[in-house]
């Protein structure tokens, strides 16, 4: 459904009226509502382990229960092997409407042996374009890694096995919107874009590989979830008394370099470096993401 603004008094009753809760890590019917797919989506396990696949037919996806106003989430994920091309593997978190909010991870499939691309963007109030693309360092079809979101009123951080990849700060002081007034839920979804995912749409996808199938385990999540008349409640997996730190959470020195390293050694695309692509002149934030 379309999602609300929080005002700004709202947002700050929010954060302050927040309490630790302390929960396990979640279960995959507990937190989560298949949406499309047609039984292409399942929930294994007893809840511990949930599969979208793709053929030729239907992708698939699923949606959190709740919407979260600020969050560190965590999920790790095993993607489509082999002969990938044309498909997309989508993780992420947005709001709904024409200004909406989201953070993205998205991984665009290849041919067997060609890495896969990890495709990141943030949009704030409808706008986006904001790209950063990255090879992993791994293959990430052979097991199970950990994509993280950290999303608090400061930054949005992406990390990968706890490897921060990139870092998005809040510039509204420069004019620069920043998601931080409307909920969001996460999504996810496995679907078909041999028109644009790999190589441009030049390598389309092959059905005779189908299903295409990516799993999800281990879904782990501090967050502040707000309720259908908006109030909010902070959760988190925590049992220290620091459990609410993610809500300041920022990269000290040795994540700084560790994202630095990823950056110079994996990075394919960068928006802010993209001068053909903006004539007249980079994005302000460029500077500092």
């Amino acid at each position: 459904m379309a999602s609300s603004s929080v005002t700004p008094l709202l947002l700050l009753v929010s954060i302050l009226i927040c309490s630790i809760v302390a929960t396990s890590a979640g279960n995959f019917y507990q937190d989560f509502d298949i949406t499309w797919g047609d039984g292409r989506a399942k929930i294994l396990n007893n809840g511990d382990l949930l599969t979208l696949s793709l053929d030729k037919t239907s992708g698939s996806g699923f949606q959190s229960k709740d919407q979260y106003l600020f969050g560190k989430i965590d999920m790790q994920l095993k993607l489509v092997p082999g002969n990938s091309a044309g498909t997309v593997t989508a993780y992420y978190l947005s709001s709904q409407g024409p200004t909406h909010d989201e953070i993205d991870f998205e991984f665009l499939g290849n041919l067997s042996g060609d890495p896969y691309i990890l495709h990141t963007n943030v949009f704030s109030q409808g706008k986006g374009n904001r790209e950063q693309q990255f090879y992993l360092w791994f293959d990430p079809t052979a097991d199970f890694h950990t994509y993280s979101i950290l999303w608090n009123p400061q930054r949005i951080i992406f990390s990968v096995d706890g490897t921060p990849i990139r870092q998005f700060k809040n510039s509204e002081s420069i004019g620069v919107p920043y998601p931080k007034n409307q909920p969001m839920r996460i999504y996810s979804s496995l679907w078909n874009a041999d028109d644009w995912a790999t190589r441009g749409g030049l390598v389309k996808t092959d059905w005779t590989k189908a299903p295409f199938t990516a799993s999800y385990r281990n879904f782990n999540a501090n967050t502040c979830v707000i309720s259908s008349y908006g109030a909010s409640s902070c959760t988190s997996s925590s049992s220290n008394g620091n459990s609410n730190a993610w809500m300041e959470e920022q990269l000290d020195s040795t994540s700084q370099e560790r994202m630095k390293w990823v950056q110079k050694n994996y990075m394919i695309y960068n928006y802010c470096s993209d001068s053909k692509r903006f004539p007249q002149g980079l994005p302000p934030e460029s500077a500092s993401s």
